[in-house]
């Protein structure tokens, strides 16, 4: 009894919810509510902030899903709909930010750090080789009388 109600849980904690758009939300054009599906998972809860207005419950989210659907409509594009979610909430509101001037050090940072560790790696392994020391020498006949002379005093 006791696995059953634990393996139940587990089950229920990682489905979460596939798809948090209600059902008075969705369009009764079937190209208009793939649309603002699309749209819906490109755009961030600003209250989850890692997730999607697609998978968030948040009041918010529901908010941002309707106002996607009335953009779509209206007659926007998909497009005309980021840009104005955009003028309105800036580009965090986008899950996967353009690349413009004020991005352009997040998009650049991962080959960035790529390239800094290359080189970090590089250097430390020609370090490494310099200061790896020279094969040892037998030793001479002179070297062994004195340590010879050394060990017997």
């Amino acid at each position: 009894m006791r696995k059953g109600t634990l393996a139940v849980a587990l089950m229920l904690a990682l489905a979460g919810p596939a798809c948090a758009a209600l059902p008075d939300e969705v369009l009764a054009d079937p190209r208009l509510e793939a649309r603002a599906r699309t749209l819906s998972q490109e755009l961030r809860c600003m209250v989850c902030q890692n997730q999607s207005i697609d998978d968030s419950d948040a009041t918010l989210a529901r908010d941002l899903r309707l106002l996607v659907r009335e953009r779509l409509k209206a007659g926007d594009s998909d497009r005309q709909v980021l840009d104005f979610l955009v003028d309105r909430y800036g580009e965090f509101v986008l899950l996967t930010p353009r690349l413009s001037r004020y991005t352009l050090a997040l998009w650049a940072a991962p080959a960035a750090f790529l390239v800094a560790g290359g080189a970090y790696i590089l250097i430390t392994l020609r370090r490494r080789r310099r200061t790896l020391p020279a094969a040892v020498q037998p030793l001479t006949d002179e070297e062994k009388a004195k340590l010879d002379a050394v060990l017997k005093s």
